[in-house]
């Protein structure tokens, strides 16, 4: 078996079955690999940054995923994508092919380098984007790859493995190695679980707070067994909203800081122990511009291979594990039950434009049990942060990464990760410009995503993150937006541009009775932002500190 063979079939094993990249002749051995798979499917996508973003979001949903890209230019075009990946641990194999090593061992000036004859420039670059990186040949590929899989998986983010053109051709030389399986050393499990369970009899009230790791593991199911077992409340950010059902009894609200439900407020900041199930994420946008009061002393958190409480770290311990042994408390009182929170309202008469206020109660009333929405950073994903959302629904959005333009190719990936679900893309105009050539990937493969875009005049969050939102850099050139399927191939689409709330309803009733893909545009008012945009409008000062004295202004007394 060939080094490029070994790879994909290796990869094939951490439950991949389709690799997303762009062809170039240094990843030629490898794009033949996978072509010539029975078990990975090629997914050629625009360009390097789409094919990053889809395999993120593939990665979200199965666990794991593959890119592959060319040397420097191809890898360095990925590279935004990766790092996104690897702020909010999702498992990326970027797989990237290299000059020959016959070429770098004398020099060659080639292309696709800085033409010095050196061929490891950008090696360290592609290396920091992930977690761990091998420099593959065919005596450490076997050993190498499982060194690799195996840190990836104890990180849950990326891995970077480069392959020269020619060892992806030679064979491999065979090694006796098993599979690194991350496990908790039992005694420090223990001990961890043992101050835990103290803590939380001890303590008056307890509120959990699943991370948005326990999604990336698979471990939903799990999360919620223990929280059950416990029997306190839990809340979500919008980092792993729906994550667990927002109808399960002991859902007590999405936390967001000042802009969050009063009693959610209450029961988070006021709880003896935060039992943080994973590493919750709290910056600036999931605490709503650092408008929370929590004090950290209070935490317990749950990492993925640590206990923290306190000043105390216990390493070597499985998220996992401890979820494992959650399940098994038994409580002393009866378990919390919040009150029942319905959906909101679908308001408004046909004939009306469509407002902030009117379009995501819609969103909430189109969603149902088996979609999966993915979320544009800005304006969509705030304004559904605190929209409850029917039981049975996957909500991924980037948060902490924050790069605008990541939902479009992600919400390929989630699509061709779980075909089973459908998958509703919400996005802007202003982020949707970027990336979306890959709707023609969409229809390529038959990944059948709901498109919605909000077409409201440029880039909302933007002229909601400063002062002056007129600025000319906050405006867009003006795409027929429900014209691009059509162009971009995906001709049995269902099409539609909406300007009122009836027109919104038909097409979103088109929409879901087609059996392709469907995208709906939708006019919206230049300044009509979500209210959790709108106080972030109001918290510029804490968000980003005062503004500096210019020279000239006078300071008051």
């Amino acid at each position: 078996m060939s080094v490029a063979d070994y790879i994909v079939d290796r990869l094939a094993t951490e439950g991949i079955e389709h690799c997303f990249g762009v062809a170039g002749d240094y990843a030629f051995p490898i794009c033949n690999a996978v072509d010539s798979s029975a078990k990975i499917k090629w997914i050629g996508c625009a360009n390097e940054l789409n094919a990053s973003y889809a395999a993120d979001g593939y990665a979200r949903i199965r666990g794991a995923a593959m890119l592959v890209t060319t040397y420097g230019v191809g890898e360095l075009s990925a590279i935004n994508g990766v790092m996104g990946a690897k702020a909010e641990r999702s498992l990326v194999f970027h797989v990237v092919g290299m000059p020959s090593y016959q070429n770098q061992r004398v020099h060659k000036i080639a292309h696709h380098t800085l033409g010095d004859g050196v061929f490891g420039n950008f090696v360290a670059l592609s290396a920091d984007a992930a977690c761990c990186h091998a420099v593959i040949n065919p005596e450490n590929c076997v050993v190498e790859m499982e060194r690799v899989i195996a840190e990836a998986r104890r990180n849950n983010q990326p891995a970077y493995i480069a392959v020269p053109s020619d060892y992806a051709l030679s064979p491999v030389v065979p090694v006796d190695v098993k599979p690194i399986v991350p496990r908790s050393n039992e005694a420090a499990l223990q001990k961890a679980m043992a101050i835990i369970a103290e803590r939380v009899d001890k303590a008056k009230s307890v509120v959990a707070f699943p991370a948005s790791t326990v999604s990336r593991l698979g471990l939903q199911k799990q999360a919620q067994k223990a929280i059950e077992a416990l029997g306190c409340p839990f809340v979500t950010t919008l980092m792993e909203k729906c994550s667990i059902d927002e109808g399960h009894p002991q859902f007590a609200g999405i936390y967001a800081g000042a802009v969050s439900e009063l009693d959610t407020r209450h029961i988070v900041e006021s709880a003896d122990i935060v039992l943080d199930l994973g590493g919750v994420n709290l910056n600036d946008i999931t605490t709503a511009a650092y408008s929370s009061h929590l004090d950290l002393s209070r935490f317990i958190t749950v990492g993925l291979d640590d206990v923290r409480i306190g000043d105390q770290v216990i390493a070597n311990v499985r998220l996992a594990d401890v979820l494992s042994e959650l399940a098994k408390f038994k409580r002393s009182s009866a378990p919390y039950r919040a009150k029942p929170q319905a959906l909101a309202p679908v308001n408004g008469n046909p004939s009306d434009k469509i407002t902030m206020a009117a379009l995501y109660p819609r969103y909430a009333a189109f969603l149902r049990a088996g979609d999966t929405v993915v979320l544009e950073t800005g304006s969509s994903s705030l304004g559904m942060t605190p929209t409850i959302l029917p039981d049975g629904v996957r909500v991924e959005a980037q948060v902490l990464w924050g790069s605008i333009g990541w939902a479009t190719p992600a919400a390929l990936g989630v699509a061709l990760a779980d075909p089973s679900r459908r998958t509703i893309l919400i996005t802007g105009e202003g982020s949707h410009q970027l990336t979306a050539n890959d709707i023609g990937a969409m229809g390529r493969f038959g990944a059948n995503v709901i498109v919605f875009v909000l077409n409201n005049g440029g880039y909302l969050v933007e002229r909601a993150l400063e002062e002056n939102p007129n600025w000319t850099y906050n405006d867009l050139a003006p795409w027929n937006y429900a014209e691009l399927p059509k162009t971009l191939g995906c001709a049995d689409w269902f099409t539609a541009r909406v300007t009122t709330l009836g027109e919104l309803d038909e097409a979103m009733k088109s929409a879901r009775a087609s059996k392709s893909g469907a995208y709906i545009e939708i006019m919206g008012g230049k300044m009509d932002m979500p209210p959790a945009l709108a106080f972030a409008h109001g918290q510029l000062k804490a968000m980003y500190g005062d503004t500096p004295v210019r020279a000239g202004d006078s300071v008051g007394r």
